[in-house]
């Protein structure tokens, strides 16, 4: 890493989802933060990417409330917009312009083999030849989010790696056509826990309802995670349990101290705790735990125009630079 006025340009986004779940953050957001002392961070909520899975106006109406209520959740989790740049994908055009010029460098055969084409394609109950272009062309505008800023290291889990090589293949072929323009993007190697959801079965996702939000009452908290699923072998009371196959004692790893995690374990394979008992006592973890976030976002959300005035202001210096990087493409491209 780098540091001083030599650190290092990050870019990472999120497509506006709404109100963010542990998984978001444990996954994502606390590395972000994180992030902030060592880096130049610029964060964006990525909604022109959110289109390309939306179906209908309903879909887009969403989109605006979503961002607001993911912004909050940013800031309350730490992003501090005095340190980086936060602002909407979609308020900066020129991303639009970048990603139309590289997509004149890209060939088609290496966007039809992305892995997460395929599965999306087949989510979607869709073929390769009926999907929307944006779909096909999603890695395309992702590289265009990124190098736009020259921005040089992106964060992510290991099962994006390849998302990121094809971006940097993007970056390759465009400098040998036109010059040396855009760094090639460095992957950091965020800790990336699966975090799975109160179904103990799949990753922790809104869309499987298996979510626990971070902005939740502590009500809402506990009552969400007595439904979570625990040892399936273990049907009564007075059956042994075992935790290492128990997602709430995964939990408990997180947001329980190390002594409490001991007597959790103990007692649980002693059958002195029942799941009952083992939920709330995980719940009033959590709840403890992000209290603090919760009451930082009780003071944002009493400020209405203060999410809206952090994206602009964020924008308004996106812009600076993203047209400063498109004169320099037009200008290799022969095009000024």
């Amino acid at each position: 890493m780098t540091s001083g006025a030599q650190k290092g340009v990050i870019f990472s986004g999120m497509r506006p989802t709404g109100k963010l779940h542990l998984g978001n953050y444990l996954g994502a957001l606390q590395n972000w933060v994180a992030l902030q002392q060592e880096y130049r961070c610029i964060y964006c909520a990525v909604d022109i990417h959110a289109l390309t899975t939306f179906e209908g106006v309903a879909d887009v109406a969403e989109i605006k409330p979503n961002i607001n209520d993911m912004v909050l959740d940013w800031l309350a989790a730490g992003i501090d917009p005095e340190q980086s740049q936060v602002f909407v994908q979609s308020h900066v055009p020129e991303v639009m312009t970048l990603h139309t010029l590289l997509s004149m460098v890209t060939p088609l055969g290496w966007l039809l083999r992305v892995p997460t084409f395929k599965e999306k394609v087949r989510q979607m109950d869709e073929t390769e030849e009926s999907v929307n272009y944006g779909l096909v062309g999603y890695p395309v505008l992702q590289t265009a989010d990124i190098i736009l800023y020259k921005a040089d290291t992106v964060p992510v889990g290991r099962d994006q790696v390849p998302h990121l090589e094809l971006a940097r293949e993007i970056v390759r072929r465009f400098n040998n056509h036109y010059g040396e323009t855009f760094p090639e993007p460095q992957a950091i190697l965020a800790e990336d826990p699966l975090v799975l959801g109160l179904d103990g079965q799949n990753k922790m996702s809104k869309s499987l309802d298996n979510h626990l939000e971070l902005a939740a009452s502590p009500e809402e908290t506990a009552k969400r995670v007595a439904t979570a699923f625990t040892d399936p072998q273990r049907l009564r009371r007075d059956d042994p349990g075992r935790p290492e196959v128990c997602n709430v004692y995964s939990l408990h790893k997180i947001f329980s101290p190390p002594g409490e995690m001991a007597t959790v374990y103990d007692e649980c394979t002693s059958a002195t705790r029942g799941c009952v008992d083992c939920k709330r006592h995980l719940a009033a973890n959590i709840n403890s735990h992000l209290e603090p976030f919760r009451e930082r976002r009780r003071e944002y959300e009493a400020r209405p125009s203060f999410v809206k005035e952090v994206l602009e202001d964020g924008a308004k210096k996106a812009r600076v630079i993203a047209q400063q990087t498109i004169e320099e493409v037009y200008e290799k491209m022969g095009l000024a």
